[in-house]
């Protein structure tokens, strides 16, 4: 995706990031605005993709729920998959692939996901983490000797990352490696739940070296090699046709020209390629959610009760349009996000792991709300609404569990206000030794706490919009400041001792998600408002439905900061968690 040049809007900031600047009470609108466009080459691609990909799952529509059952692709499944070029998406032209931007990438997702997810997660564990870290940390060597196999699909990819005892907790892996006089490498460990681990020809590794107490590094690791193997097909709730496997390591001898990124680096990256890879995540929730909705209108037009189609009720069309406005949401995060990893945005973290968690709970709440409409058909294995909702479930788990990210969230945030702290008071210091200074550094403090006590300057802070979209504007202006001084507060107030203090960070979390996700749905809005303005009444009638729940949820959240149930909570988690049960009964 690209930026379109508009007179007097600012170039964007590439070394900042737009969710850790909120709350400082700064919106980056020059980073926001105008909503980005794709660009012409992969729209073309995706035009003709589209319909092949369509045309071709169109036609294993019964088969799919007969693999859910089986609980595996076909082999002729997959190749058809290789022949149709979508293990090649992402890879550059020059080594066999398509070279499809993460933008253009998550748009081929969220087509597959509309007929069947276990479909997506076969191509995306591939591209989206497998054999994402060779694009972004192999060497030239490693890219000539594996890209071009990858872009056929003559070798499928996996990521081993997650272990028996480590799963969101990625540095404390068992797995080890120990370099050996040659300089090669012997890798010895199990790791589970690998997806793609039955078919794949190549695992991304991560190892512990130098001792325990060391550090990770990657490897590149071929499943032909002696010592590795597979485990059985672990027996899934949802994407059962998936291969999901563990992948064992005994002593299998790693040459040197294998280790991926440098020695030691390995954490940094796993989570360069999970911040990377989940745009295509996203992609795939918001595919789901529109095949729901499509599902979900047709059988609310055919189903009569009363003698009257369920799709004139008004709670069943609330539904529908509560499904539309979170969709519209989810798409505008995505896409944004798979603009700032496109246009080379230095920090885009925090924003790609803001865009996971809120399709993955808005894919959730659709996938339970088609079931709903659908009635006792929802229910049935005939119908595909209950295998919908059960491959929506692993979503807030996989790729980092939703509950950590948004403790990443908050804590990535709150480093940048409590660095801006220590500052604060180094300028303290620093106006008796160079006055200019530290006056300097007190003064941009001094600016920030008048706004955040005041509100004065919050209208300069997005651009003029159109009378629809100004009072949408305004609610996410005050709500940056507010959220700008609880953060400040709560590290007053808790110091170091913040990190302890999960009830507090998933509050900041979500009030961050909804100011970055409502400003993105605001720009999406704004550039539809513009180009088609007899148009414009549905979407706007979307940004205004979304703004007010997000202003509902951001004030109970800004309250909660004073006025909580945590010590009640934490106090009932204690005495059930000691006695080991529910207490209590009615005999």
């Amino acid at each position: 995706m690209n930026q379109p040049d508009v007179p007097g809007v600012t170039p964007m900031q590439l070394d900042q990031s737009v969710a850790k600047n909120l709350l400082f009470g700064e919106i980056l609108e020059q980073n926001l605005f105008p909503y980005p466009v794709m660009r012409e080459r992969d729209r073309e691609m995706l035009g003709l993709m589209v319909d092949s990909i369509d045309r071709f799952l169109d036609g294993h529509e019964k088969d799919f729920r007969q693999w859910d059952t089986d609980a595996a692709q076909p082999p002729e499944f997959i190749q058809a998959l290789r022949e149709l070029g979508l293990f090649g998406l992402i890879i550059p032209e020059a080594h066999g692939g398509l070279e499809l931007s993460n933008a253009a990438y998550a748009r081929v997702l969220a087509q597959t996901s509309s007929h069947d997810s276990s479909v997506s997660l076969t191509i995306g564990a591939h591209s989206s983490i497998g054999m994402k870290g060779i694009l972004l940390y192999g060497t030239d060597e490693q890219k000539a000797r594996y890209l071009p196999r990858l872009a056929s699909g003559e070798m499928i990819a996996a990521f081993c990352l997650t272990e028996p005892g480590a799963g969101s907790d990625a540095a404390s892996i068992r797995t080890s490696a120990k370099q050996n006089p040659d300089g090669s490498w012997t890798l010895s460990g199990e790791k589970l739940w690998i997806t793609n681990g039955g078919i794949a020809d190549l695992y991304t590794v991560f190892a512990r070296t130098d001792g325990d107490a060391g550090k990770i590094t990657a490897f590149v690791v071929e499943a032909a090699w002696k010592g590795v193997s597979r485990g059985h097909h672990e027996d899934k709730m949802g994407i059962r046709a998936s291969s999901t496997t563990t992948v064992a390591f005994a002593d299998v001898r790693v040459p040197p020209e294998n280790v991926l990124g440098e020695p030691g680096k390995g954490f940094k990256v796993a989570m360069g390629i999970l911040n990377n890879g989940r745009t295509g995540l996203g992609g795939g929730a918001v595919g789901g959610m529109k095949a729901l909705i499509r599902r979900a209108v047709a059988q609310a037009k055919d189903r009569k009760q009363f003698d009257t189609p369920i799709a004139e009720f008004g709670l069943v069309r609330e539904k529908i349009a509560q499904m539309t406005v979170d969709c519209f949401a989810a798409e505008s995060a995505v896409w944004m996000v798979a603009h700032f990893i496109d246009s080379g945005h230095q920090d885009y973290s925090v924003e790609a792991a803001i865009s996971k968690v809120y399709a993955s709970e808005a894919m959730q709440r659709a996938a339970y709300e088609a079931l709903q409409i659908a009635g006792g058909n929802g229910y049935m294995k005939e119908f595909p609404y209950e295998r919908f909702a059960r491959d929506a479930r692993i979503l807030p788990i996989f790729e980092g569990t939703n509950e950590i990210l948004r403790l990443y969230i908050a804590l990535s945030g709150l480093k940048g206000v409590g660095a801006s702290l220590k500052e604060l008071q180094s300028a303290v210091n620093a106006i008796f030794n160079d006055p200019i200074k530290g006056f300097g550094l007190m003064t941009g403090y001094a600016e920030r706490r008048f706004a955040q006590a005041t509100g004065f300057g919050a209208d300069r802070i997005l651009r003029q919009l159109g009378p629809d979209l100004q009072p949408l504007a305004k609610v996410y202006e005050k709500y940056a400041t507010e959220l700008a001084r609880v953060a400040d507060a709560a590290l007053r107030k808790h110091g170091k001792g913040i990190a302890d203090q999960q009830h507090l960070q998933k509050r900041i979390a979500d009030l961050v998600i909804d100011l970055f996700v409502g400003l993105c749905v605001l720009s999406r809005t704004d550039a539809l408002v513009r180009a088609e303005p007899a148009k414009a009444e549905t979407v706007v009638a979307i940004a205004r439905t979304f703004t007010r729940q997000a202003r509902r949820r951001m004030a109970r959240n800004v309250r909660a900061f004073e006025h909580n149930e945590d010590p009640a909570l934490e106090h009932i988690a204690d005495k059930v968690i000691a006695g080991g049960t529910y207490p209590w009964d009615v005999i």
